[in-house]
């Protein structure tokens, strides 16, 4: 069972508020904002995540007992926990959901059509269905995609860059996000000598047992196209790259903070902020379906040369120039 305490207070002051019963002052109505959430209690980038969100609705002039409280549910990133967990979110009637990932939307949009809900890291929300279009959204769901699928080229030409030896890459993906963008990468990679595989992530041992055999043949390097399960596991992954000498590129910070090579993506604490002030406005009145989806404007690239060095990779200077971050 998740620990709801505990989770509130591993968010710091910003979330200290949070509490089990909020009451409204005398006269003044308390709206109720529901988060779903593909990670455990302890999941640090969760944290950063939420507490982002929080801080922001706070600046925004929401005050957590007085005018808003906050139901979520947190999970283990498994489809039949998130799906219970929205099903009791949307039972609770809150005024506007925050759906944190690709896999929460699909399940709380299976649950309801009526309820706002403010999306976040969505590869493809028009071919997902969760949207009739970016710009008119047009039913009761807008937010974040967490990048447009041209990014495949750039995580190949990156790779090859960093490690030109890699000639196979195994394409980390998931159900609900990733399959498009694996035919993309797919479609794009002959061009640039590489054969692409997919691996399937849905748990531990699984995606072990696959990058394990994948590195048995020389020359193979990873891109993690990113999803609720790859968060969750991107120690191990980190860790299996390293291990069995696998280049990798990840679309986003914490899998280079964990350990990983390189990353290339956009900024995801960024959008946090930017989802509460779409929660701030569906609070006072406006429509999901008038709120346009927005697509990422920035993408940063962080570099961990340790990392590097560990997999004897030496990083060019002309990569080393374009990252806007190297940890080292």
């Amino acid at each position: 069972m998740i620990r709801r305490r505990s989770f509130i207070s591993l968010l710091g002051g910003a979330a200290a508020a949070w509490p089990v019963g909020a009451w409204a002052q005398q006269g003044e109505r308390v709206r109720r904002v529901g988060i779903l959430l593909p990670w455990t209690d302890s999941d640090a980038e969760g944290q950063q995540r939420v507490t982002a969100f929080v801080r922001t609705l706070q600046q925004l002039g929401w005050s957590f007992g007085k005018n808003v409280r906050i139901d979520y549910r947190l999970s283990d990133s498994k489809v039949e926990t998130m799906r219970a967990s929205a099903a009791e979110l949307v039972t609770l009637g809150p005024d506007v959901i925050l759906a944190l990932s690709s896999a929460a939307t699909a399940l709380l949009l299976e649950a309801t059509r009526a309820i706002p809900i403010v999306f976040t890291g969505v590869a493809d929300p028009v071919a997902e269905g969760y949207v009739e279009s970016l710009s008119r959204p047009g039913g009761n769901a807008s937010g974040f995609t967490v990048y447009e699928y041209s990014i495949g080229e750039k995580w190949l030409e990156l790779l090859k860059e960093i490690a030109p030896r890699v000639t196979r890459v195994a394409a980390l993906r998931e159900t609900v996000i990733g399959v498009d963008l694996f035919a993309t990468i797919q479609t794009l990679a002959p061009s640039m000598g590489l054969e692409i595989r997919a691996v399937d992530v849905r748990d531990a041992d699984e995606t072990e047992r696959a990058l394990t055999t994948f590195a048995q043949a020389q020359n193979g390097g990873v891109i993690a196209t990113g999803g609720p399960r790859q968060s969750a596991l991107r120690d191990l992954i980190t860790a299996l790259a390293i291990r069995h000498r696998l280049p990798a590129i990840y679309n986003a910070r914490f899998f280079v903070t964990a350990g990983g090579l390189i990353s290339y993506g956009s900024d995801l604490i960024d959008q946090y902020r930017q989802a509460a002030g779409y929660i701030d406005r569906i609070l006072k009145g406006e429509k999901p379906a008038d709120l346009p989806v927005h697509t990422p404007t920035k993408y940063e690239t962080v570099i961990n040369l340790k990392t590097a060095k560990a997999l004897g990779l030496t990083v060019p200077a002309s990569v080393l120039a374009r990252a806007d971050e190297v940890i080292e």
